[in-house]
């Protein structure tokens, strides 16, 4: 019986200890198996990696200039990921972890040399990252394959095996955001939150845990990708209750004549902010927004939103409506109105750190109803819309703009600076004043201006309008993406989520942000003794030349210019003129030195006294012109420039040395690059010059 006892004691502890260097083992290679990072080039951009958030290891030697990075601490994704990592100090040239973390995009990054690598600056980008030491957050799992949103392959590790894995288009994109964002922010975001999963040991691909809120938002994307582009309006209520510009019997300029009011009863959705419908708003030139798939079908309902004190972030704007309280909009049109911006205030998600909306009514004159920092939620800010009472009188659009412009931006109103200013005018008709001039000088003080105007004049009610074509002549640009026209104030709701995405797409609310008018231009001139007076005059000619082509003022592109011999002068800086003008009268005025050639002493000046006053969000362009070899070196010089950000062009005529020219030209060199033989063939480059400021200016990140 001891026998017995002492064999099935053995037998147990053999067992048990058997389980127990196998559940070792199991956890052991599990352990091993989430340890796993994957490793990235040098290369490899953050927004070409989907992930919201990773690990991965960089390899050696990632410290190159032509790893560009962006910004300083936060990087734009258009950076080479391992290089900001670099430069932010997390790892050195020899490689190692990272752990990356997307963020919402800025409207300016920094510049810095740091860690022996220089980062430039970028006026704005719709996607930024953070890099830290490549250790894992708690509560996060991370992917142990990477994936690319272009066609790219990823060799894995797994054990002692090594496979590609495709990425890209053939790797399913599926994520759980977390925390579970708000409706509000499941139509907004653009940028996902860092992806909670859970992985198979067994195989390299993440597999997403699924909650009912991962599951709505997939069978949103899927229904807005198998969804038709477009298709024709069939709304019965719109049909029969648009009230065209003949139904009118009143004249405008009349305070106190109302507008007729359609017979149909405008149904509203019980308990829903106004039929709010989650679209893809695809915006084209030259598109009807009716025609940009709002039909009855889809057209939802969806559950009024919790109150947002933290708002969207990837939707900061400061946002100002001007709401029109004329008479001629009648009480019915007025609540319609009001039903429209509290639709809007819900569906953009107000908060600290996403958009602020204020409201200023106008009529004879305008008065701000509340401003940026009265109400830091969405549930207040409609409360309070709901309050508003009309004030009567004209429509005086240009009024309410001057008063914006002059009072309503302001830092004790709320104002926060890094975002943009927008405004967004409601007009009932036509305005009873001029708005051109008015809107000239708020666009030219960096505010974004959007016209929605409902129920346009007939033809036979065109005689009355003050300013005829007044929205394009208001508006930045006359595509169609900053004016909204509206059939019938019954047909308002449906207009809710694309003047929302259009508000929100900061990487276009850049109407004066083209290859045009973005820049800070300074011309290094030679003013050697080679060049002589009528040929200096040349020089001058093409310089003003390039000049006039482009948009000038304060707010969009400056001019300046250095004249150079053995010496250097300052002609005239960045803030010295702001009209197109007296740039053009001052470039004409620029007296002739003669001297010697010192060309990059002219660039270190040039570098020092000019563009070290350049403005953060505008790019810097040098463009250098000389007839011959320097005296000194260039090279140290245009590298410092380059390395400060200056896109540099050289153009040289006669007896210019190629090799200095290409030197001091900012790569790729055939593109920065010129040579003339003769000073009279110089406006032959004119145009190609133009056009290649222009095709640089597209090609960066900033869409």
């Amino acid at each position: 019986l001891l026998t017995m006892k002492a064999t099935v004691i053995t037998t147990f502890f053999g067992v048990f200890l058997m389980c127990t260097c196998a559940a070792k083992e199991a956890t052991r290679k599990m352990k091993k198996a989430k340890l796993y990072v994957p490793q990235i080039d040098c290369d490899v951009k953050a927004g070409k990696i989907i992930n919201p958030e990773f690990i991965a290891k960089c390899p050696p030697g990632c410290q190159d200039v032509k790893h560009r990075v962006y910004g300083t601490d936060i990087y734009a994704s258009f950076s080479s990921v391992c290089n900001a990592a670099i430069h932010s100090g997390v790892i050195d040239n020899t490689g190692g972890k990272i752990l990356v973390q997307k963020v919402a995009g800025h409207s300016g990054y920094r510049g810095s040399f740091s860690n022996g690598v220089r980062s430039l600056s970028l006026p704005r980008w719709r996607e930024s990252f953070l890099v830290s030491e490549g250790k894992p957050r708690k509560g996060v799992t991370y992917p142990s394959t990477l994936e690319y949103s272009s066609s790219k392959s990823t060799a894995v590790k797994s054990g002692n095996d090594c496979v590609n894995v495709p990425t890209g288009d053939a790797v399913r994109k599926e994520y759980q955001t977390s925390p579970v964002p708000t409706p509000a922010t499941q139509m907004a975001t653009t940028t996902p939150t860092p992806t909670t999963t859970t992985t198979d040991p067994s195989t390299t691909m993440p597999k997403p845990t699924t909650t009912p809120a991962a599951t709505r938002t997939t069978a949103v994307a899927a229904a807005a990708k198998t969804r038709p582009g477009l298709h024709r309006v069939r709304d019965i209520v719109f049909r029969s209750t648009s009230t065209s510009a003949s139904n009118r019997n009143i004249l405008r300029p009349n305070a106190g004549i109302q507008r007729q009011e359609p017979i149909a009863a405008f149904r509203r959705a019980a308990g829903s902010p106004a039929h709010l419908a989650m679209e893809t708003d695809l915006w084209k030139p030259g598109l009807s927004l009716f025609d940009t798939g709002y039909g009855s079908k889809e057209e939802l309902n969806p559950k009024p939103l919790e109150s947002i004190s933290q708002g969207n972030p990837n939707c900061k704007v400061d946002l100002s409506f001007l709401m029109d309280g004329s008479w001629s909009i009648g009480k019915r049109r007025f609540q319609l109105q009001k039903q429209f911006l509290g639709n809007v205030a819900q569906a953009l998600g107000i908060g600290s750190t996403g958009p602020l909306m204020g409201i200023i009514q106008y009529g004879d004159d305008p008065s701000t109803e509340f401003n940026l920092k009265t109400y830091a939620n969405s549930k207040d800010l409609r409360n309070a819309i709901e309050k508003i009472s009309q004030k009567g009188g004209l429509s005086n659009v240009g009024k309410a703009l001057s008063f914006v412009n002059k009072n309503f931006f302001l830092d004790a109103n709320g104002n926060r600076g890094g975002a943009p200013n927008v405004v967004v005018v409601m007009v009932d008709g036509w305005p009873t004043d001029r708005v051109e001039e008015a809107s000239r000088l708020a666009r030219e003080s960096g505010i974004n201006i959007f016209f929605v105007t409902i129920e346009a004049a007939a033809e036979s009610e065109k005689q009355r309008i003050v300013e005829p074509n007044f929205v394009d002549k208001a508006v930045c640009r006359t595509n169609g993406f900053y004016s909204i026209n509206v059939p019938s104030w019954f047909s308002l709701h449906k207009v809710v989520q694309p003047l929302v995405k259009r508000v929100c797409d900061t990487d276009r609310l850049v109407c004066s942000k083209t290859c045009l008018n973005s820049a800070d231009i300074g011309f290094v001139i030679d003013g050697s003794s080679s060049v002589g007076t009528s040929n200096f005059r040349t020089v001058l000619q093409f310089v003003a030349n390039i000049s006039k082509e482009f948009e000038i003022s304060d707010t969009d592109t400056r001019i300046g210019a250095v004249q150079y011999t053995y010496e250097q002068r300052l002609e005239f800086s960045f803030d010295k003129y702001s009209t197109k003008q007296d740039v053009l009268s001052a470039i004409k005025r620029i007296s002739y030195w003669s001297g010697g050639t010192s060309t990059g002493a002219a660039i270190t000046y040039a570098l020092e006294e000019l563009f070290s006053k350049s403005k953060p969000n505008k790019r810097k362009i040098m463009i250098l012109i000389t007839d011959g070899r320097s005296y000194d070196d260039v090279r140290v010089p245009a590298l410092a420039a380059h390395q400060n950000g200056v896109i540099a062009y050289s153009i040289g005529v006669a007896w210019a040395a190629q090799d200095e020219l290409e030197a001091i030209a900012t790569d790729p060199d055939k593109e920065h690059s010129f040579f003339v033989d003769e000073f009279d063939n110089l406006y032959h480059f004119v145009n190609e010059i133009i056009r290649n400021i222009c095709t640089e200016f597209n090609s960066q990140p900033r869409n």
